[in-house]
């Protein structure tokens, strides 16, 4: 019998194109994805399935820059909340493309995971911008976390579901189309700046 995400959408077939990702893009099936905490250690969150970390991603999106434009401070939801929102979004997704959602998510990912950022350092009395190569690892977690921002920040005091703003949100991810995916202009945004800081 074979395993599948949600007991509905396999991943054998699920294959990550981007090679720099493929180590840290998990996609072992698992029925729940829910390890509880076994590998929250820095560098063992590529032993986590890329679902479950879109899920605990969605309970505290985090803060976008130093100015806090974004907070997560009113989110203080359960695991199963999270849990039905990523699942009904899994079934928008297979309803719109035709696709498996799970290789939407690989996608989506992929294409919204920034190459190359600006690390600000100071030089005497200067702040000196240069552009810096982004690790594998971090390119996921950004790109997880700009999808997760995105959405909370076009639900939030809105009448649109969440999981509606997320399955959106990974479709124009996945498509690559930065009019409709928050994400994908965000890294281009970062991109261009760090070109400019060569």
């Amino acid at each position: 019998m074979e395993i599948k995400i949600f007991d509905r959408w396999s991943t054998k077939d699920v294959e990550v194109l981007d090679i720099g990702l493929k180590n840290y893009i998990n996609l072992e099936p698992v029925i729940v994805p829910k390890t509880s905490g076994r590998h929250r250690q820095q560098f063992h969150r590529a032993k986590i399935n890329i679902v479950e970390r879109l899920i605990t991603k969605l309970m505290v999106p985090g803060h976008r820059s130093k100015r806090h434009r974004i907070t997560s401070g009113r989110v203080v939801g359960k695991y199963s909340t999270n849990y039905k929102i990523v699942k009904d979004a899994f079934q928008k997704i297979e309803n719109i493309t035709k696709k498996n959602p799970v290789e939407v998510l690989v996608r989506a990912i992929e294409n919204s995971a920034l190459r190359e950022e600006i690390a600000n350092y100071q030089i005497g009395g200067i702040i000196v911008r240069k552009s810096v190569i982004t690790s594998p690892q971090r390119r996921v977690d950004l790109a997880l976390r700009n999808i997760t921002q995105a959405s909370y920040k076009k639900s939030f005091g809105k009448k649109d579901k969440m999981s509606d703003v997320l399955a959106n949100e990974l479709i124009g991810a996945f498509s690559n189309d930065k009019s409709k995916s928050e994400a994908v202009a965000e890294k281009e945004r970062i991109e261009r700046e760090a070109e400019g800081a060569r």
